[in-house]
């Protein structure tokens, strides 16, 4: 297992118990894994688009959460392993243990539950489980998009369910356009460019600015006035400040791609955000994904036009894509 992928980073940062049974896994069994969650006198479950695993202590993948040789996740392990992923400075990390998450390199990303205090500004005190959700860069994923939407010319708006390769794709297509345009991606988690000291370990385009730690319509309205984007990229749009920015952009004749909770072309209507962009013809593609048993293929591709007899759209591309989902 190479010591840069996302599934050693992870096991780097466990107990030396859990490490070893983790390490323990074959490659062969790790293929599509989406998560690895811990969860505090209980289990270490393993997260596959189609299955769900727990770990034993032996290395190997069951089926059954109470077979005898299930690893047995303590308290004092996830305390621990929080410790270790806030590089044992807690007060550091204090807005991350507010908002739930913290993000490692590579963009793998880390969801923490437990016990709000409110004594200590609504931040985590107490942690009852963990969720490592794994982060992919897949080159090429994305050229069929590109090319079929004409997203040197257009905007593309990315939809999907919970695991269904949205941020992937999107990531991909940032590669292709900020190598061939001026580009802006408002990473507001560091997932999709996972920067460390102002340098990108996923390759996101050369032409690409990148505005993290902000949020996606301060960073939007920042990019606006200072970097003169021909695009912008923004993953998971979700409320009326996104849509606002956004619309401040398009009169600034900036295009967008960016990514929504989605599962069909109708559901996009049901979302605040969308609504207004599809509307005010923001959005010349919508992109609907498979969903979470195959991330990152696309279903559909709708272009987006003033036709009522068609909902406001015709289909450019119905079936399967040329993505692949990745391998670990």
């Amino acid at each position: 297992m190479e010591q840069n992928d996302p599934y050693s980073l992870i096991s780097g940062y466990m107990t030396s118990d859990i490490r070893s049974s983790m390490l323990a896994v074959g490659r062969d069994k790790l293929s599509r894994l989406t998560e690895i969650r811990l969860y505090a006198g209980r289990g270490a479950a393993f997260i596959f688009p189609d299955r769900i695993r727990f770990l034993t202590a032996d290395g190997r993948l069951v089926s059954d959460s109470h077979d005898k040789n299930c690893v047995s996740v303590t308290a004092d392990d996830v305390r621990n392993i929080v410790s270790g992923l806030c590089h044992y400075s807690l007060h550091s990390y204090s807005k991350e243990l507010r908002e739930g998450y913290i993000v490692l390199s590579g963009g793998v990303r880390v969801g923490i539950a437990g016990r709000v205090s409110e004594t200590s500004g609504k931040m985590l005190t107490e942690y009852s489980s963990l969720n490592f959700r794994i982060s992919r860069s897949i080159k090429c994923c994305a050229e069929e998009l590109f090319l079929k939407t004409g997203c040197g010319a257009g905007s593309v708006l990315i939809c999907g369910g919970v695991n269904s390769g949205k941020t992937t794709l999107l990531r991909d297509l940032c590669r292709i356009c900020g190598s061939r345009m001026k580009t802006v991606l408002i990473d507001e988690r560091n997932e999709l460019s996972s920067c460390s000291g102002g340098i990108p370990q996923n390759d996101v385009g050369e032409l690409t600015d990148i505005l993290t730690g902000s949020t996606r319509s301060e960073g939007i309205l920042m990019a606006i006035r200072t970097l003169s984007p021909e695009i912008i990229f923004c993953d998971e749009i979700s409320d009326e400040n996104d849509a606002e920015a956004i619309l401040r952009g398009y009169g600034s004749g900036v295009r967008f791609a960016a990514t929504i909770h989605a599962e069909s072309y109708e559901d996009i209507f049901r979302r605040k955000a969308a609504a207004p962009l599809i509307s005010e013809g923001v959005f010349t593609h919508a992109v609907i994904l498979e969903g979470s048993s195959f991330p990152s293929r696309i279903r559909e591709i709708r272009r987006l036009v003033n036709a009522p007899e068609n909902n406001g759209s015709i289909t450019v591309f119905s079936g399967r894509s040329s993505c692949r989902s990745s391998r670990l």
